[in-house]
């Protein structure tokens, strides 16, 4: 499966006490409306965002669901990216040769 990542920034910081209740509940509704997923990092980290996740799904359509999830769960800015595993992208340029 396709592999994504998610950079988030949360729409009030300050609500530290109830990030945890809060993630749950997100990652529940993820896991209800995109039950293919795979996640294989999960991220808090410095910057211009508060969170990365990186995931797979089948396809950019499931991927959109999970940043418009995190945008519905109170996240100010979403972006997805796709992410090609460094092995494959050195396949990429070898058939470029």
């Amino acid at each position: 499966m396709p592999i994504y990542i998610l950079a988030t920034k949360l729409q009030n910081p300050d609500l530290v006490k109830k990030r945890k209740e809060q993630g749950e509940k997100w990652l529940k509704l993820v896991r209800e409306k995109v039950p293919d997923i795979k996640w294989i990092a999960h991220y808090a980290i410095l910057g211009p965002y508060d969170f990365l996740d990186v995931f797979e799904v089948k396809n950019e359509k499931e991927a959109a669901k999970v940043s418009l999830l995190s945008r519905s769960a109170g996240a100010t800015l979403a972006e997805s990216w796709t992410a090609i595993p460094y092995t494959e992208f050195l396949e990429l340029a070898e058939d470029l040769k």
